[in-house]
């Protein structure tokens, strides 16, 4: 098991409780940035270690590049929320959202469309692949 597993797991309840507060106030409708606002302040009043628009940096064969790639949110130095407000969440910004995990060592993602109507429609957990699997030593 990812080492940082079992804390962002604890985040991510956290979390999806504290975009369902800000979906309740404020509704589906809105520009992602607003959104990434109001749940900077929620986790504000609710105690949660967060930072917004966090540079992920990209290394390629000893490279590291200057490109700017920022991810919404990062929550505990584990858990990666990535914002939106789309008509519909499509598969590439799932793949988004797996990619900043692994730049990151991420365990888990969530993917949060605040565009629906009701916002359980709009969360989408993503795993690193073998982050939850306990080890098996022979």
């Amino acid at each position: 098991m990812h080492i940082k597993f079992p804390k962002a797991d604890m985040f991510s309840k956290q979390v999806i409780g504290a975009a369902i507060e800000v979906h309740r106030l404020k509704g589906p409708g809105l520009l992602e940035e607003i959104y990434q606002k109001c749940m900077m302040r929620e986790f504000e009043l609710r105690s949660i270690p967060a930072e917004s628009q966090v540079i992920v940096p990209v290394e390629y064969k000893g490279l590291i590049f200057d490109q700017p790639l920022r991810l919404d949110i990062y929550v505990g130095q584990c858990l990666i929320v990535e914002l939106k407000a789309v008509e519909s969440v499509l598969p590439v910004h799932k793949a988004q959202l797996l990619s900043y995990m692994k730049l990151m060592d991420a365990p888990l993602g969530l993917l949060i469309n605040f565009h629906e109507v009701t916002l359980k429609r709009g969360i989408h957990r993503m795993i690193l692949p073998g982050a939850n699997e306990e080890k098996i030593d022979f």
